[in-house]
């Protein structure tokens, strides 16, 4: 059975630069085919035309795709669905699914369609990212501009939840595996340290909240996590239990961002015991504040190369193929996390 297409569901209100994350990340796609479900519908819409416009050779006019019909989470079986499977069907089928909600979805009933009949065994939700207006939220506004966000409400004819601002934030950081607080050039130093603090408290154990300008993130950081969120529902729940698009995007390359992150390789020998390297992953994880770290392990004994992904404090693993003949035996890992990780501490970790 071929393996599953991870897809990414990022969420977040009106405004919050979901276009921009997302165009950033296909200028920067590193060759990956990435396919869009854009949920855009009546005049405010603009995502999809930015978006196909981008003029990136991965992502071909025909893998953006538009749902217009209303709120992706009220429209699942009549829109959603279907789309899915046309991409799922494809001779040409992507590397990556990338979903853009609308900024008045619930998260929540997107992940869990992913494990309907037909769905469940062809793709998998790698993770949801919930951006954030830095700006607004700081204001206590939610969204930086309210007035288009109620002409949004007022236009789609199948929303069929009128939730408060409020609760829908609140939705969206309980089901997401990593928040983006966008938008924070706009921010001073204290301000930017007390909301990230404020949605780490809110968010679940092991979810990462970054900051960042413009969408500037590495593709990397993004894409990859391998979460299987459909799979975990019960700890992302509806907390009501009811049920930007950024417009702005221009033609910049919006090149800055990158030096907030940085990451590098440690090199080691041969380890002894697979499931006792994963702890310790996970332990070197939690002490230096790593935000991914993956690559590959010779494990003393076999003859299979073990393949490495950590995000958050968990670690996966799986034996994925022999070493060759050629090959060293050795333990490559990449180590990945916000700029001023302490080099020469995390080296000496991984080598113990």
């Amino acid at each position: 059975m071929p393996a599953k297409i991870p897809a990414t569901v990022v969420t977040g209100f009106l405004g919050s630069g979901k276009t921009t994350l997302i165009r950033h990340m296909l200028q920067n796609a590193q060759g990956k085919r990435i396919a869009l479900i854009i949920n855009e519908f009546g005049d405010l819409g603009v995502d999809g035309e930015i978006l196909k416009g981008c003029g990136i050779e991965t992502c071909a006019e025909e893998d953006v795709v538009e749902l217009s019909n209303g709120c992706i989470c009220c429209t699942v079986a009549d829109d959603f669905i279907p789309t899915l499977e046309m991409l799922l069907g494809r001779e040409n089928r992507p590397d990556h699914i990338v979903i853009e909600t609308s900024g008045l979805a619930l998260p929540q009933p997107l992940v869990r369609a992913f494990n309907w009949p037909g769905i469940g065994t062809r793709v998998t939700v790698d993770s949801v990212v919930t951006v954030v207006d830095g700006r607004a939220v700081t204001d206590g506004q939610f969204a930086h501009n309210l007035a288009a966000v109620d002409l949004q409400r007022s236009k789609d004819d199948n929303l069929d939840h009128e939730t408060p601002l409020s609760e829908l934030f609140d939705d969206q950081i309980a089901c997401a595996d990593m928040i983006i607080v966008n938008k924070s050039d706009l921010l001073d130093e204290a301000e930017a340290d007390t909301l990230l603090t404020q949605l780490a408290s809110q968010c679940r154990d092991g979810v990462k909240v970054l900051k960042t300008s413009m969408g500037a993130l590495p593709i990397e950081v993004l894409l990859g996590q391998n979460i299987a969120a459909e799979t975990d529902l019960s700890s992302r729940r509806e907390i009501h239990h009811h049920h930007d698009d950024d417009t702005d995007a221009d033609s910049d390359e919006h090149q800055h961002g990158h030096d907030e992150f940085e990451s590098f390789v440690v090199t080691r020998d041969e380890i002894a015991d697979a499931k006792a390297f994963g702890e310790h992953l996970s332990q070197v994880i939690r002490d230096h504040d790593i935000l991914r770290l993956k690559g590959f392990a010779a494990v003393t004994g076999k003859p299979m190369r073990l393949s490495l992904q950590a995000v958050g404090r968990r670690v996966d693993s799986h034996f994925d193929r022999a070493f060759n003949a050629d090959e060293s035996r050795q333990t490559r890992l990449v180590v990945i996390g916000e700029a001023g990780l302490d080099r020469a501490a995390i080296t000496r970790a991984l080598c113990e």
